[in-house]
């Protein structure tokens, strides 16, 4: 339970005010608070049928990718990148979270209905590197491998 109690930490630490965010983490019966992004993470929100291919790429190469977002229904995947990125990211049908956007975040350690976590933060702060990120998405595009060689 630890590793819970870090994670939300972490979390709760962008909060303008981190005890009253945990405080209604854990009276909110959705089990969901809204956390400003642009501070210790921005977010990559991709479109399911995307972003969810793309993070099996990402866990086929990677220990352990940043936290990672997905709405009810799987419709769209948010991925947590550096501070930053958002500012700076190009990318038809991506939509981005940085300063002066809040998200919704649902509790690290609690089963909630609606947005829930794929990869829970851990606390660490591990994020998803944003050039790794687009290369993933680029694999996950392409299709699987077996479908690329096809029969030629």
């Amino acid at each position: 339970m630890t590793g819970h109690k870090t994670a939300v930490d972490w979390l709760a630490s962008v909060a303008p005010d981190p005890d009253a965010c945990r405080w209604e983490w854990e009276r909110n019966p959705l089990g969901v608070v809204l956390l400003p992004a642009g501070k210790a993470w921005d977010v990559l929100i991709l479109p399911g049928g995307l972003g969810l291919p793309t993070l099996d790429v990402l866990i086929r190469v990677l220990d352990r990718p940043g936290p990672v977002l997905v709405d009810f229904g799987d419709h769209r995947a948010g991925f947590f990148v550096p501070p930053g990125t958002a500012a700076r990211w190009l990318g038809t049908g991506i939509r981005t979270a940085g300063p002066g956007t809040w998200i919704v975040v649902p509790h690290p350690g609690r089963a909630t209905r609606g947005v829930r976590w794929l990869v829970p933060p851990d606390g660490s702060g591990t994020l998803t590197d944003p050039a790794l990120l687009e290369l993933a998405m680029h694999e996950a595009a392409a299709g699987p491998a077996g479908g690329r060689r096809g029969g030629g």
